[in-house]
């Protein structure tokens, strides 16, 4: 029977999970999220355990923070002077923006204060520091792709709305 190894394509019906039983994405009511083994588009941890597995598969398991999107870093937590930002933009607190990285990659970034001198913005991905729980089914394994590419992943909701270099 064929096992799921770097190169392949996989097809995968998902539901994640908080430690609080809160889902946070599933592919219900979706296309499987489908992946090219070792090519980064999955968080760690997920991309591990899909290793080896069989076509229709099941498996239920959980990613430490360290394995899924980190720990909740100070380093991500940015402060930027109100004269760097658009006068036309309103921040406010709660809300996501997209910053543009110096490489065009645009980063979601929560709005965490605001007043007349600043912003600080939460460059955290919305799942860091968080348990995450997985309950998976190998749908599809193929030597070339079965879905159009995207442009995002399937996981956009993991990330508030904004494509993730990876997730899952």
């Amino acid at each position: 029977m064929r096992k799921v190894e770097n190169g392949m394509f996989v097809s995968v019906d998902y539901t994640g999970t908080l430690e609080n039983g809160e889902i946070f994405d599933s592919s219900q009511g979706r296309n499987p999220l489908e992946v090219e083994m070792g090519a980064g588009n999955l968080i760690k941890g997920f991309e591990t355990e899909l290793m080896g597995m069989s076509l229709n598969e099941k498996k239920t398991f959980s990613l430490s923070p360290e394995d899924a999107y980190g720990e909740v870093s100070d380093d991500a937590v940015h402060s930027f002077s109100r004269t760097e930002i658009p006068p036309e933009l309103n921040p406010q607190v709660g809300q996501t923006l997209a910053l543009t990285t110096p490489n065009g990659q645009q980063i979601p970034a929560k709005v965490t204060h605001v007043d007349d001198e600043k912003v600080i913005v939460d460059l955290n991905h919305p799942l860091a520091g968080q348990k995450l729980t997985f309950d998976i089914e190998i749908v599809g394994i193929s030597d070339t792709p079965t879905q159009a590419p995207t442009g995002c992943s399937s996981c956009d909701s993991a990330s508030e709305g904004g494509c993730s270099s990876g997730c899952c």
